[in-house]
């Protein structure tokens, strides 16, 4: 949709009064947002999508959103409809790669985190999804052969690294997670941080956001015995550590995946190809580094 699309369908709603001003917010790569301005206040509408070849559902976005607001770790839901959400605006910037990996910014995502984990299921109404990554690397895998995707024989071998990380990480603690932990769907308002962008929230591995903060920032060996001491406040166990780079490596696989998907199931105008061989990289390396250590 362009831009007076976007404001025809705003329009048409009850809640803006007025001429509306919209503006393109830039981050994600599966969605679109907008700055609203309306009689001087200020909007972030969010169009929404089902889009269940990813997992993502409309009606649990907007409920994990709704808790996560009422839980204080995210903006607040003003007003929803069936393809859009209203969110109140919070004066703020999205973090970049560069400052995830700062010491401060880093104990501030861990303090959040432990309070996503804790307290937004409390506030969740209604059925909630599982969004284990081992399914979603079956059935994503299962679309990409039903779809006909030119990448089968890594396809094949990404399912059976998938399973040997599975059989490896049992047991799991399981805590309603974010899912997404990219740097764009954290924002800094110079006091707080907020998490946005719920769609792959639900019920997860307890180290899930923690993988995808490291995975996501490229923290180092340091940095991520710092993040798991400050979430299990406790000195970091070599069973710990592996378990946190099984779901970070099952995260990678996951995400090659979704972007395969994305090549051929375009959700935003973006060079995918690109993404998804950038990714597959990501995870050699990953892959080696783990092997040399735990196999």
């Amino acid at each position: 949709m362009n831009i007076n699309e976007i404001i025809k369908k705003l329009n048409a709603t009850s809640f803006f009064q007025g001429e509306i001003t919209v503006k393109r917010l830039y981050g994600g790569l599966s969605n679109y947002s907008y700055l609203v301005t309306d009689s001087n206040k200020k909007y972030v509408a969010r169009f929404l999508t089902n889009r269940k070849h990813y997992h993502v559902l409309n009606f649990h976005e907007l409920a994990a959103s709704k808790a996560a607001s009422e839980a204080g770790v995210a903006p607040k839901v003003i007003y929803n409809e069936k393809e859009f959400l209203i969110f109140e605006y919070i004066p703020s910037n999205p973090l970049t790669f560069e400052n995830l990996k700062q010491e401060k910014n880093l104990k501030k995502i861990i303090f959040l985190l432990k309070v996503v984990h804790k307290n937004v299921a409390n506030y969740f109404h209604g059925p909630a999804l599982i969004f284990w990554p081992f399914h979603s690397i079956k059935d994503y895998a299962r679309t990409l052969k039903e779809i006909n995707s030119p990448y089968t024989e890594v396809i094949n071998t990404l399912f059976d690294d998938s399973e040997m990380f599975e059989n490896m990480l049992s047991p799991s603690e399981i805590v309603f997670s974010h899912g997404d932990m990219y740097p764009f769907n954290i924002l800094d308002d110079g006091k707080k941080l907020w998490f946005i962008d719920w769609e792959h929230a639900g019920f997860n591995h307890s180290l899930t956001d923690l993988a995808s903060i490291s995975k996501h920032g490229e923290l180092n060996q340091n940095e991520e015995n710092y993040i798991l001491e400050q979430y299990y406040e406790d000195s970091v166990s070599s069973k710990l550590m592996c378990q946190l780079n099984i779901i970070k490596c099952a995260s990678i696989i996951r995400e090659i995946l979704w972007s395969m998907i994305a090549e051929i199931k375009l959700p935003i105008n973006y060079d995918f190809n690109n993404y998804t061989h950038k990714t597959l990289e990501k995870y050699k390396i990953q892959l080696d580094s783990f092997k040399s250590i735990y196999l």
